[in-house]
């Protein structure tokens, strides 16, 4: 038998190769960003409206911004800036049905308050924007 201080100093050399690679794998998985999921409660605080474009206006001196004036079936259309400009023609909003997130905090773009955001998706083809595939009553939740 070896004295304990003896044994103490004698090293493993399979284990210390492990610590080596487990702290390799570690430094890789702190590169690689974790993909989070929403749960369904997540989901369920976005408030998606349908919603009647029924004006569009260029923001002076934004060559992105338009500011739409939309039908949610509220009281009085709500005002929406959306940075499609360079995308989507006025004729391609005006009088037609698109999704809206709709609980959004108010926010300040050029000096216009935007109350909301129209959903879009975009690749390397351009900009798509999302009609339902028949009318629903202005304000209708998606889900």
């Amino acid at each position: 038998m070896y004295p304990l201080h003896i044994m103490q100093e004698n090293t493993n050399p399979i284990k210390e190769e492990t610590t080596q690679a487990d702290a390799v794998l570690q430094k890789e998985e702190e590169k690689t960003p974790e993909k989070s999921y929403a749960t369904i409660d997540d989901f369920a605080k976005i408030e998606i409206r349908a919603g009647t474009v029924l004006s569009v206006s260029v923001v002076e001196g934004a060559d992105k911004l338009y500011i739409l004036s939309v039908d949610l079936g509220e009281e009085k259309p709500r005002q929406i800036l959306s940075g499609i400009r360079e995308f989507v023609s006025p004729d391609e909003l005006l009088n037609k049905q698109f999704p809206f997130v709709t609980n959004l905090a108010p926010r300040m773009l050029r000096g216009h308050e935007s109350n909301g955001m129209i959903l879009a998706g975009s690749d390397e083809n351009g900009l798509a924007l999302f009609n339902p595939s028949k009318p629903l009553t202005n304000g209708t939740r998606l889900r």
